[in-house]
Formats: C-alpha cells, structure tokens, sequence
C-alpha cells in the first residue's frame, strides 16, 4: 500500500458506517432544529465534522488499543497494529483532522465552540474508557451523538428539551449496535482483559440489544411529539423497528458473521428514522 492508502485505513474511510453512525443522529437534529429546512453552512459544517471527527476518533482509537488489537483477530492488521504508521503519526493525524473540524464552527456562536471542545475531549477520551467502564457503548452514544446538542447550539442558540431526548436515544441507539459489534469480538476481550457490553450483559446480551432497541424507539417517539410529528414520521419509526427486529434474527445465535451484520445493517435503521423526518417536513410544506 502506498503511505496515503495506510492513511485511509487508519481513519476507516474503506468502511463508511461508521460516518453514517455518527451522521443520521445528527442529521435528525440538524432537521428538527431547522423546523425541516437547514440553511447550507450548517448542513455543510456539521457533514463535513462528521466525516472529520469519525476519522480522527478511528486514528486515537488505534492509538489507545495499539497493544490490545495485536491479539484480536479482527484487527491485527490494522496499519498501527501492523506497524505499518507509527503511533506518533496516529496522534498527529488526530490532531490535524480535529483542528481542521474545530475550524468548521467558528462562523457559530459561543456555545457551540464550548459544545465542539467537549466533543472533541469526548472522541479523544472513549478509546481508554474501555479499560474500566462496564458499559463503554454509552460512552460512545454520548460522543457519536453530541452532533445533537451541537446543531441545536449552532441553528437555535439554546438547548431546548428534545435536544437531549436526542442524545439519550442515541445513547440507548449505540448500545444496541455497539453490543452486536463487541459480540464479534467477545472471545478475544475475554482474554485479553477489555471491558464491553457484551461481556457485562452475558448471556442476556441479547436480550439488552433488543431492550436498547426498544428504548430508543421510544425516546425517538417522545421526541416526535415534542417536535410535533405526524403519521409519516411514526411509518418511518415503524420501519426502523423492522430493522431492529431483523437484528434479533441476526443475532440471536450470537454467530460472528450474524452479529457483524446486525452492526453494518444499522445504517438502516438511522436511515428510516431519517426518512420518516424529512417525510413529514416535506409534506407539510408542499
């Protein structure tokens, strides 16, 4: 590989998801708090962030587990890992990419910039929290959803009510797909002594999955009413809960290819909740 496709491995950008994990709670945000119809920075902005910060958050993420993902077999060559970039670099390109997202809110106001700093102590902080939290999926709703809070800041000034109903739907949204993702990996964690959800939830690990399902479903149902949904948008929570029912058929032998495309198929799910959004906007300005 030549040194910029080491690069591009490094900061995931050959796997998507992750950007669209971070981008649809986000992109719910940005439409409630623009009554539909974001202006283009703040669409830019925050799509542009999303693609930066999930890079970056890859990059500290192979630098906090450079010793731990050696004995996974999922990630033992990864480029840091491999040795293939060295761990300084891994720093510096997470410095860079962060500086460059931190660059995007400076045309928003105070709060965002106080918002951006602690997202980006929230992205550089998740790696090493799997070292002692029994549960560091919530971490990761925190972080992967502080776009919500964020949007709410740059387009409202404030933080109204239904901007943290957001976030703690996102946060039980990630433990969801988070738990199918640490299922893959549940035997090597074991050993090599990482804490994450689906060794704290044990053979109830399933049965957690669908319950965070289940609560996301309804936060996202609370925050419908608060932002005044109508029916399209309930057909789009709907349809979010079929995919979350065609993950417990995924995952419920707990097999690792089962379990890692429950996590790949969560796209879906953000999608659907997205579309059930914009659906209703569309419609009531049309």
């Amino acid at each position: 590989m030549t040194r910029w496709q080491l690069y591009v491995r490094l900061v995931r950008l050959h796997r998507p998801i992750g950007i669209l994990l971070l981008w649809w709670p986000t992109a719910w945000a940005l439409l409630i708090a623009s009554d539909g119809w974001p202006a283009w920075y703040p669409l830019f902005a925050f799509t542009l962030g999303t693609v930066l910060m999930r890079s970056a958050g890859c990059a500290i993420n192979d630098y906090a587990d450079r010793d731990f993902d050696r004995h996974v077999e999922r990630t033992r060559d990864r480029p840091l890992t491999s040795g293939r970039i060295r761990a300084w670099e891994a720093v510096v390109v997470f410095v860079v990419l962060s500086l460059l997202s931190a660059l995007l809110v400076l045309p928003f106001n105070r709060l965002t910039w106080v918002l951006a700093i602690a997202g980006a102590f929230l992205a550089a902080s998740y790696p090493f929290t799997k070292r002692f939290l029994a549960i560091p999926q919530a971490y990761l709703g925190i972080a992967f959803g502080f776009g919500i809070p964020m949007s709410f800041a740059a387009i409202q000034g404030e933080l109204p009510p239904v901007s943290w109903v957001l976030l703690m739907a996102n946060v039980c949204w990630a433990i969801a797909y988070d738990t199918e993702y640490a299922m893959v990996d549940r035997d090597d964690d074991l050993r090599i002594g990482i804490r994450t959800a689906a060794i704290t939830f044990g053979r109830y690990d399933v049965a957690a999955v669908m319950t965070c399902y289940l609560l996301t479903l309804s936060l996202l149902g609370y925050a419908g009413r608060l932002a005044g949904m109508g029916v399209l948008f309930w057909l789009g929570l709907g349809a979010a809960g079929l995919v979350a029912v065609h993950h417990y058929r995924l995952i419920r032998t707990r097999s690792r290819d089962g379990c890692f495309k429950a996590f790949n198929h969560n796209n879906w799910f953000g999608f659907a909740v997205f579309a059930g959004m914009f659906a209703h906007y569309l419609a009531r300005d049309l």
